[in-house]
């Protein structure tokens, strides 16, 4: 049965006169329907030995049983709680009266004026008098402590009535009378708090015996509470008894009490774990995204350190292109990501503080510092891979020059030294005469001459042969087999050249008479052929070359080269000049010659022949100069168009850049139309895209050419890129603090006239427009806004721990957001572990510890589960076996602050 040992406090004077006013109701009730009397009467009586069978007795007569003042005094110890003075044991009248007269004093100490009731009338039986005073007694500790919604007692109790049976229908609670006359709303109050003992369903209005005996019998039965009523009585009677129904129906207010309270703890312990649930949900989502993004990166890096060489240009180029491919399409969602991930940690980070969790520590190797490491190594990584991709491309193109140029000089070389070892050891000089010999002499110091001229063509090809194994040629084996076999031979032919020189010295004695003219002309063509060789090759000769100003060298070499055509041509008619002076001696003086020049195996005609194709060549290369210079005009203009585009977008950067630093301290209006603004503003930079993708193709189109260098700007895309995503980030970052301040104040109850008030204060301090104020900075803006932290023991100890509390790292400085923290948590409140605690002990009734069928029965399924997973077992000596540590869980919820 209900416990009234809590109601026995003094009344205030407002609740005297409430009772005065019920009394005077009660003489009006005397002369009423005696039909009402005996549903009092049945009722009280009902109502009273609920409370006298805890002592062991009750009553069966409610005017005869109470006229001693005995089992009058035992009903107000047992609804009272307290001790009554001692009664009379006497049988005489005045032993009667004045037992009761205790009583009566006793009801009175309560705050409860009796009126027209007087302990004569008790004693007497008076029937009328002593229902009053039971009334009263009813009153004052069954329904007067009654409160919903700021009413109390009677009005309290209808409003009771009409929330919990709101929804039934046929049930319309208006009154304590005729509103009860069909049962129906007995029956609602009992199914709405036990659904289990009613089929509502199954009741009809126009059956009200039936309802109300079915109402009182389960009442009786499942919840301890009398039957105080007859169905016939109410049904009977055209407007029953109000206190008697009154009387019922507190008791099953008193009755489902404790469920009420059940709820709430119920409540209160839902919305703790949802928040807990929802925190550790996006902490897991944290680390996922965490984890994929580093694994991204583990997984990116080694490909960008690999250095693995190729063979050709086209396969570097190839390479140059994954890079690009990766730059433009892989690592723009990662950036994004990265992005997304910071955004989380910080409203993670906020959620946390609002619902007084403790901050957030990602598992190691996953903080956003550890994030943001991993990210500067990844674009260190990328810029030396850039980097080495064109340094390799410029080295291949220079492989791929020389090896061309070697095997051009090579190929000329061998051409020139074929036959010559058999020249060189033949022996004709043996059976030639002396003329012969002499003329074998002077052939023999031509060659001489040719071969020291050609001994610059060999230097070249071993010293071209040795830049190809220093730049790391994949093809050296062959050039070096090829070189070798060159130098080889060319050390034979100075030992034969030497070894036959010997050989017509010893013969010189023999030899008289030698062809001067032939002598001349070989010394001459030799030296003039070779120059003409050299020009031919030059003119052929390769070149590649990156700006106008190493073309524009190419072309006046080349001008001064033909402007020698004039004295080579001199040259030229002077050696064909000597060979007309030999045949006009010859036809002169008769004599036969024996065939071509014993000096020299250079004709007139190869001469000639070899000036014909070397000016042929002259035009030839004119054009192909022409056509390199209109290419790097071109690749000029493209720096400029580049530079032109660049020099725009990073001057469009750093403005914006600038401005966003200042919207974010000089930002007006409320919170959601600075986030309004801010994702606007968001959009209109996000507008200039095109511009960034006009960029790329420009920077596209320059790669493709080779251009490496730009006189024209000093951006580079890598910069502009860098430039562009912090950007991005600073804006959304900008973005986020203002959802964590609405966040904050939303969870806070923070009017927005406050955070304006911080808002001011705080930029008002920031002189250097920071975004964050130094401690003596902090300390002025503390006493702007009436906190006592002045310069002396007490305030600085005061502005000590409040700097703990902003700069828990102490890095001498506070941001906005710890502000806010700070001032969010001096002006509200939030849950504690010693309310959730409270609210388990609830739940777990009065006991230290809970079950797991009490967690499954007042709490829905998932978060009952929720619970007894991470809950601890009871280890107290008056455990049970299953039971559960609510506390040390409580507890835990809010870190080791709170223990």
């Amino acid at each position: 049965m209900v416990d009234y040992h809590a109601a026995n406090n003094q009344l205030s004077a407002g609740g005297v006169q409430t009772y005065m006013e019920q009394e005077n109701d009660w003489d009006r009730d005397l002369l009423l329907d005696p039909a009402w009397e005996k549903q009092q009467r049945k009722t009280f009586t009902a109502w009273c030995n609920s409370h006298l069978r805890k002592a062991g007795t009750q009553i069966e007569n409610i005017e005869e049983d109470f006229r001693d003042g005995l089992k009058l005094m035992l009903l107000l110890e047992v609804i009272s709680g307290e001790r009554l003075a001692k009664p009379e044991r006497g049988k005489m009248r005045v032993h009667k009266i004045n037992n009761v007269n205790k009583a009566l004093d006793f009801i009175a100490s309560k705050g409860v004026k009796l009126v027209s009731i007087g302990a004569e009338e008790i004693v007497d039986g008076n029937a009328k008098m002593t229902l009053g005073m039971i009334w009263t007694i009813i009153l004052r500790f069954a329904i007067q402590d009654i409160s919903v919604e700021e009413t109390s007692a009677k009005e309290g109790l209808l409003l009771w009535c009409q929330r919990k049976t709101a929804p039934y229908k046929n049930v319309n609670v208006q009154n304590f009378h005729i509103s009860w006359k069909d049962g129906l709303a007995f029956n609602a109050l009992i199914h709405r708090h036990r659904p289990d003992l009613i089929d509502y369903d199954s009741l009809r209005k126009d059956d009200p015996v039936t309802n109300l005996n079915n109402a009182f019998e389960v009442a009786e039965k499942h919840l301890d509470i009398p039957k105080m009523l007859d169905a016939e009585d109410i049904v009977g009677t055209l407007r029953p008894d109000e206190k008697a129904i009154m009387t019922y129906v507190s008791c099953f207010y008193h009755a489902f009490s404790g469920a009420q309270k059940a709820e709430t703890a119920a409540n209160r312990i839902c919305k703790v774990l949802a928040v807990n649930q929802e925190n550790e949900q996006m902490m897991e989502d944290y680390e996922k995204l965490a984890s994929d993004l580093l694994e991204w990166i583990r997984r990116t890096i080694p490909w960008l350190e690999n250095r693995t060489q190729e063979k050709t240009v086209n396969d570097m180029q190839a390479k140059q292109e994954d890079f690009r491919d990766y730059r433009t399409v892989h690592k723009p969602p990662k950036v994004q990501e990265k992005c997304q991930l910071e955004i989380s940690f910080n409203t993670l980070q906020t959620k946390l503080r609002l619902s007084n969790r403790p901050a957030f520590m990602p598992s190691e190797g996953r903080m956003v510092s550890d994030i943001n490491g991993a990210w500067h190594t990844l674009e260190g990584a990328e810029k030396g891979y850039e980097e080495w991709i064109l340094s390799e491309i410029r080295r291949l193109e220079r492989l791929e020059h020389l090896a061309e140029k070697f095997h051009q000089k090579a190929a000329i070389h061998e051409s020139w030294t074929d036959g010559k070892e058999a020249m060189l050891t033949q022996k004709d000089y043996e059976t030639s005469t002396l003329s012969e010999v002499k003329a074998l002499l002077r052939k023999h110091e031509a060659f001489e001459s040719d071969l020291a001229a050609h001994q610059d063509r060999v230097e070249q090809i071993a010293a071209i042969a040795q830049e190809l194994n220093e730049l790391d040629y994949y093809d050296s084996a062959s050039v070096n087999a090829r070189c070798q076999k060159i130098c080889d031979q060319w050390d034979v032919l100075g030992a034969l050249t030497l070894s036959r020189k010997e050989s017509l010295e010893r013969t010189e004695k023999q030899l008289e008479s030698i062809d001067e003219l032939y002598l001349e002309y070989a010394k001459r063509a030799a030296p003039f052929n070779n120059w003409m060789e050299g020009a031919m090759e030059d003119l052929q000769d390769m070149f590649i070359v990156h700006n106008i100003e190493e073309i524009q060298g190419l072309i006046t070499a080349h001008e001064q080269f033909k402007s020698t055509l004039s004295e080579a041509n001199k040259e030229r008619e002077a050696i064909q000049a000597i060979q007309a002076e030999v045949q006009k001696i010859a036809q002169s003086n008769g004599i036969k010659l024996s065939g071509a020049n014993p000096y020299t195996t250079i004709t007139p005609e190869s001469i000639d022949n070899k000036w014909e194709k070397a000016m042929a060549m002259v035009p030839l290369r004119d054009n192909a100069l022409q056509e390199e210079l209109n290419k790097q005009n071109s690749n000029d203009t493209l720096r400029a168009t580049f530079a032109t585009q660049a020099n725009a977008v990073g001057a469009y950067i750093q403005a914006k850049m600038e401005e966003i630093g200042r919207i974010s301290i000089e930002m007006n209006g409320t919170l959601e139309d600075q986030l309004t603004s801010l994702r606007d503003y968001q959009k209109t930079i996000m507008s200039y895209m095109p511009e960034i993708n006009k960029l790329e193709g420009y920077h596209q189109l320059i790669q493709e050419a080779l251009i490496f260098d730009n006189q024209y700007t000093s951006y580079t895309m890598e910069h502009l890129r860098v430039g562009w995503e912090q950007l991005l980030t600073t804006i959304a970052r900008t973005i986020n603090e203002v959802e964590n301040q609405i966040l904050t104040r939303d969870a806070k109850g923070i009017s927005q006239e406050q955070l304006y008030e911080y808002r001011a204060s705080f930029n008002h301090f920031d002189k250097d427009h920071s975004g964050a104020l130094m401690a003596e900075e902090f300390k002025a803006c503390l006493i702007s806004l009436g906190y006592d932290v002045e310069n002396d023991k007490q305030g600085d100890s005061e502005f000590a721990r409040i700097m703990g509390i902003v700069d828990p790292n102490g890095s001498g400085a506070v941001t906005f957001q710890a502000f806010i923290d700070f001032m969010s948590k001096e002006t509200t409140d939030t849950d504690t572990a010693d309310q959730v605690i409270a609210s388990f002990k609830i739940l777990a009734a009065d006991k230290n510890f809970i079950t797991a069928e009490e967690l499954r029965r007042e709490l829905p399924p998932d978060q009952a589960e929720y619970c007894i997973a991470r809950m601890a077992p009871y280890t107290g000596p008056d455990g049970v076996p299953g039971a559960l540590d609510y506390m040390s869980f409580s507890t835990a919820l809010y870190g080791e602050s709170d223990l």
